[in-house]
């Protein structure tokens, strides 16, 4: 399986936790959208003729795009690349993007799986993070999306805040489940450097949020969409059976893919890159031929510890004879960190595949380290 992902980054607002790249100033779409179909012509042996089984619109708000400007995209990745029949094509998109007109447009160029930026089903949480929309909106679009015949909806979540309580955290699940929603995304809230959230804990640390809090909600989140017939199949995302995303499971799972815009990271088993995240050093390096990404070659330990790392975080668990198989130098340390985990009865093994344990999931990357080959 190979997949492609398109950055788009464009966002009406800056919310205050996010550190991805954007840019609040829609001047230069036209051009960056240029940029992006040059750019899948200059890459366009990447993936080495592999079937394209995946193709995800990412962000930024890509719902801020026009059909024209999506169907010029799509055309271009059809053109160059060969396309599984019945491949899954995401549309990130936010409440304030979705219509009933919007949707038609986009399912006739193939859009199939819509993933919304929901956060919260309270205004207060909405406002604090500074996002474009509503409460009302977020019910809505969701309810319009499926009116309009896309079932495979995806919406994100984030808990762990200071402003969060436990039952209002109860009822935003309890929305996920009676909108018939087949998969979510729930993250922990992270403050990270130079967001405006970072700033605003600065001057009041009464905002910063508390561990316990964040895990007590973790741990209700598992048990309550275990109780819903929801399938805990990686850290942050839940799925009726057979509506895991196809495409993100595609980076757990370690198959290639290509990211096509400025920021977006490209692999392909061998080797890592990333593209400028600078939109105008982007569109300028890409029309004028230079060097528009970084590149780096994995090392073996490289490889083995992104196989662990994203491998024991998925229901798939951390296989032990595809280390012994692919990376044997790092056979024996893996068994021993492996083995006091399990004595420790943070992992768990099954046929010499090796899970997080439930308590432990809280702890993946801490856990994963311990793994890692220095």
């Amino acid at each position: 399986m190979a997949g492609i992902y398109i950055h788009i980054p464009f966002c009406t607002k800056a919310c205050h936790y996010c550190d991805f790249h954007f840019s609040t100033s829609l001047k230069n779409k036209t051009h960056l959208i240029e940029a992006i179909l040059s750019e899948i012509e200059i890459r366009k042996d990447y993936l080495k003729g592999e079937l394209i089984e995946t193709i995800y619109f990412g962000g930024g708000t890509p719902g801020l795009l026009s059909k024209k400007e999506l169907s010029a995209i799509l055309e271009k990745i059809y053109r160059l690349h060969s396309i599984k029949k019945d491949a899954e094509i995401t549309l990130e998109v936010n409440p304030e993007n979705i219509s009933a007109k919007y949707i038609k447009e986009i399912k006739s160029l193939g859009v199939n799986r819509l993933s919304i930026g929901v956060q919260s089903f309270f205004d207060e949480h909405l406002k604090w993070m500074n996002r474009s929309h509503s409460a009302k909106q977020a019910f809505s679009s969701i309810k319009t999306a499926q009116n309009e015949g896309i079932e495979n909806i995806t919406i994100d979540l984030i808990y762990g805040f200071s402003k969060l309580t436990t039952n209002q955290w109860k009822e935003n699940i309890d929305k996920v489940i009676a909108l018939n929603i087949p998969h979510f995304s729930a993250y922990c809230l992270t403050i990270e450097p130079k967001t405006a959230l970072a700033k605003i804990v600065s001057k009041d640390a009464t905002l910063i949020p508390k561990d316990e809090t964040s895990l007590n909600q973790f741990n209700f989140l598992i048990e309550k969409a275990k109780d819903e017939g929801f399938i805990h199949y990686e850290i942050s995302n839940f799925a009726k059976e057979k509506c895991f995303s196809k495409h993100n499971s595609s980076y757990w799972k370690g198959s290639s893919y290509i990211g096509i815009g400025p920021s977006a990271h490209s692999f392909n088993s061998f080797s890592r890159q990333w593209n400028i995240s600078n939109n105008n050093l982007y569109i300028k390096s890409v029309s004028s031929n230079k060097p528009f990404y970084e590149k780096e070659t994995l090392t073996t330990k490289n490889q083995y510890n992104e196989y662990v790392l994203t491998s024991l975080r998925t229901v798939w668990g951390t296989s032990a004879e595809k280390i012994k198989t692919e990376f044997p130098e790092f056979y024996r340390h893996f068994i021993k960190h492996a083995e006091d985990l399990l004595e420790r009865n943070l992992l768990k093994k099954q046929n010499n595949i090796f899970f997080l344990a439930e308590k432990a999931k809280f702890m993946a990357d801490n856990i994963a380290l311990e793994l890692f080959a220095d």
